[in-house]
């Protein structure tokens, strides 16, 4: 009986060493847990003057375009030498010259028939001044001759018949000029339809040249486009702004000046574009005068163009990942917390959103996707350039 005591007292004591052992010992040291933190990239954003430019396109045509066509009738006798597809001429030259034989008969004629109807009206002249005298010796006045008697009908007649005789004969001259086609304007030679030795009828078309003194491109503005112009009511503020082509000419790049010459003023239906139409001066460079030393623009080239915008003052250009729904931003604060700030957006283009209110200078802002922004999120920077310098 007294072994199961001593063994019961045993097995007490170290349960109860077990247990102030277990109650008693010292707590482990936790290591601190780190604070999460998302890695994001950041940019810099300073304040900067910023002109804006509207990109377009299109194709380079001439600001005249002119099909030539006989006037008369006739064998083609001569040709110029710049009466050939690219060649070039001023106004008023010779282009193509047609048998005058006809006309130059017809004007003969015309001529006979002025100086007859000159005659019958010296004649119809005479015979009045006399009927007038024999009428005279009735000591009547002459108010109360009868009309036929002094010879009044005639007199009309051969006068009217004199004025006919002057328009046949302007007509003829006239006629006759025009066997001689002349260019109405500088230009060159698109199409030949007329050779030396063909005979060409009245209407028959002979050829089509156009005008190398200006060419012209049209150019389509979306809306997005006139938010970054002054608008293109203003004509005065539209007609000053400079236009830079640029195209691939005999397979090099080059590049050409031009200025906004008008709007048309309507809005097309099929793409909702408006349109302006950039006017070069000289392309082909073939005026006396001519300065212009840049790669001729041929009509017919692609060009893409690039057209200067409204000025922006104080704006921030933002990456355009960088704009959170509903104009917002993130910013990164001393502690390297997300905060959310709401934004002014000013303009857009294809990589920025130029903000014009909302942001101070100096601001780290958050370029990468962000997913769903949390406000005091902890950041982890990766990398801070600046922006907005260049722009």
């Amino acid at each position: 009986m007294k072994d199961k005591l001593k063994a019961l007292a045993v097995v007490l004591v170290a349960l109860f060493l077990a247990v102030m052992m277990n109650v008693l010992k010292p707590e482990a040291a936790k290591s601190p847990q780190p604070e999460a933190a998302i890695a994001v990239k950041t940019a810099i954003a300073n304040a900067a003057q910023l002109e804006m430019r509207v990109e377009s396109q299109g194709v380079v045509k001439p600001r005249t375009r002119t099909s030539l066509i006989s006037e008369v009738s006739g064998a083609v006798l001569a040709v110029a030498d710049a009466f050939v597809v690219g060649g070039t001429f001023k106004a008023g030259d010779m282009l193509l010259k047609v048998d005058p034989t006809d006309y130059e008969v017809a004007v003969q004629r015309a001529e006979a028939r002025l100086i007859s109807s000159k005659a019958q009206m010296e004649l119809e002249k005479a015979r009045s001044a006399q009927a007038l005298k024999e009428w005279a010796i009735t000591g009547r006045p002459a108010s109360e001759a009868p009309p036929l008697l002094i010879r009044r009908p005639y007199l009309l007649e051969a006068e009217a018949n004199l004025l006919q005789a002057k328009a046949e004969l302007r007509q003829a001259n006239i006629k006759l000029q025009k066997t001689i086609i002349r260019a109405p304007y500088a230009g060159m030679v698109s199409k030949k339809l007329a050779d030396v030795g063909q005979f060409v009828g009245t209407g028959t078309p002979i050829g089509e040249t156009f005008a190398i003194d200006f060419v012209e491109v049209r150019l389509p503005l979306t809306e997005r486009d006139l938010t970054m112009m002054d608008g293109l009511s203003a004509s005065s503020s539209l007609t000053d702004k400079k236009v830079f082509l640029s195209g691939t000419v005999d397979g090099q790049t080059a590049s050409w000046v031009a200025r906004i010459e008008r709007s048309e003023g309507v809005v097309d239906e099929l793409n909702r574009s408006q349109y302006i139409v950039a006017r070069v001066a000289d392309p082909y460079g073939l005026a006396v005068d001519s300065t212009n030393t840049n790669t001729p623009l041929r009509v017919g080239t692609f060009v893409k163009a690039s057209i200067e915008g409204k000025v922006l003052e104080n704006v921030f250009a933002v990456p355009r990942s960088s704009l959170l729904e509903g104009s917002r931003v993130g910013v990164v604060d001393s502690d390297d917390l997300l905060r959310i700030v709401s934004v002014e957006v000013a303009s857009a283009d294809d990589s920025y959103y130029y903000i014009s209110a909302g942001l101070d200078n100096g601001k780290q802002i958050v370029t990468s996707a962000l997913g769903t922004p949390i406000e005091g999120l902890k950041l982890r920077i990766k990398n801070t350039p600046a922006i907005g310098e260049s722009q």
